[in-house]
């Protein structure tokens, strides 16, 4: 189980023996250690693939960590407090039934709520991670990564809020339609939108504010961001992102991003949005990411020969079995060291401000390409340690562990309110009246 420090036990208190006659000075404050900052932290991880291995391996939170990163051990010793399960249908795998896939993968996470009542807490609310807290329990919360899952219509996006879904990234790496993705938006044979969002994508942002599911921009192109920017009444979140300043890769935002997520001006009262650092070694290391660069080719190579393969034999190949193959080529590329997580950071709370960082890690779905010294949830004290070593205050390392994200989920939670109290037709419904051409 979890340990949480007194806060008041942090602090020395001066003593004063019956003979003193002198006023009492002020009581001095200790210097907490980081195992204490980290210990008294709410820890927020925004993004885990581990439903793909509760679906795909029958695979238990329970269970022995194995090849994975977080099991309920990991949990505990990271003192990792909640977490966003990350429901992500592979698009290629899952062709026409990209519904059906979501679905069950929701279902597995409820699975293992349900199988560890006494550790774990299904939680759909800034409140419930709170009151998770409280009751000394990991807080499990669930995130679509990829806005394909919809199928192109909002009842699903109603019903997968409905059953416990609290984000959704607008795309993947695929565009699908009404959003375009960064991992495709330079390819010309790809049907693009005109404007970054198409206008069944503009309502898909305003249901998102209006139902309280955080917009995730992670994953979108640069036009599809600022778009994106202009039209949600809610401040947004990078749910797994970095700083393309210090790695080149087209999943990471640029300063200017990284500022307008900060100095987004909705509302109800916002201070902006956060950007939660991933920990994917490509998206940290510039180094790293040229080194898979040159093994590209020929692991794409490779997992075709794993599909065909698969084929042949009359099975269906798994995210998972592709995910062991990817490992094999990452790891033969030395892992950069913690410095450089670090590095990402300083420089997003830097560049947008303190309030405005967080940790997206990406568990799970990195096939080990994690930085030196984190190999699983149960090193995520080191990065409070590293950060107080480059002068971070115990207060900062609060707001990054996961209160500067607690707090735009309460203020997704308000603009929700505000907007279901008004009445207003979505984009791609028939306005009451027509302009008349001139």
């Amino acid at each position: 189980m979890k340990t949480h420090y007194n806060l008041a036990a942090a602090f020395l208190v001066s003593t004063m023996t019956l003979a003193q006659t002198a006023p009492s000075k002020p009581e001095a404050k200790a210097k907490l250690t980081p195992d204490q900052v980290h210990r008294s932290a709410i820890v927020i991880d925004t993004h885990e693939d581990t439903p793909q291995r509760f679906l795909d391996d029958h695979w238990n939170l329970g269970d022995p960590l194995g090849d994975g990163q977080v099991n309920l051990d990991a949990i505990h010793k990271g003192n990792l407090g909640a977490s966003f399960m990350s429901i992500w249908v592979e698009p290629t795998l899952y062709k026409d039934h990209f519904a059906r896939r979501t679905l069950e993968l929701i279902d597995a996470v409820h699975e293992q709520a349900a199988k560890y009542p006494d550790q774990i807490k299904l939680v759909t609310s800034a409140e419930g991670i709170e009151q998770a807290h409280h009751e000394h329990k990991y807080a499990m919360l669930m995130g679509i990564e990829g806005g394909h899952s919809i199928e192109d219509s909002l009842g699903l996006l109603r019903m997968y809020y409905d059953l416990g879904v609290r984000y959704m990234t607008l795309t993947w790496s695929n565009s699908n339609g009404w959003a375009d993705s960064s991992g495709d938006d330079k390819n010309a044979s790809v049907p693009h939108t005109k404007e970054g969002l198409s206008e069944f994508g503009k309502d898909v942002v305003y249901e998102m504010n209006r139902l309280g599911m955080i917009v995730d921009i992670s994953h979108v192109s640069d036009k599809t961001f600022y778009r994106t920017l202009v039209i949600t009444r809610a401040p947004v979140i990078a749910s797994h992102s970095g700083a393309r300043a210090l790695c080149d890769a087209p999943r990471n935002m640029t300063d200017d991003m990284l500022r307008a997520v900060a100095n987004y001006g909705g509302g109800p009262d916002s201070k902006g949005g956060v950007v939660m650092v991933n920990f994917y070694s490509a998206f940290v290391s510039q180094k790293y990411r040229d080194a898979q660069l040159v093994q590209r080719d020929e692991v794409k190579k490779a997992e075709q020969a794993l599909k065909d393969k698969f084929k042949a034999e009359g099975k269906e190949v798994t995210y998972s079995d592709i995910s062991k193959l990817d490992r094999e080529y990452a790891d033969r590329i030395p892992r950069p060291p913690l410095s450089d997580l670090i590095d990402q950071i300083d420089h997003i709370a830097k560049v947008a401000g303190i309030d405005h960082v967080g940790l997206g890690s990406d568990f799970d779905g990195v096939d080990g390409q994690l930085p030196e010294g984190i190999n699983s949830a149960a090193d995520l004290p080191k990065i409070t340690e590293a950060l107080m070593a480059r002068g971070y205050s115990a207060e900062d390392c609060r707001k990054i562990l996961g209160g500067n994200f607690l707090r735009v989920f309460k203020e997704v939670e308000a603009v929700s309110k505000q907007l279901q109290a008004e009445s207003r037709p979505r984009i791609t419904v028939k306005q009451p009246f027509e302009k008349k051409a001139k």
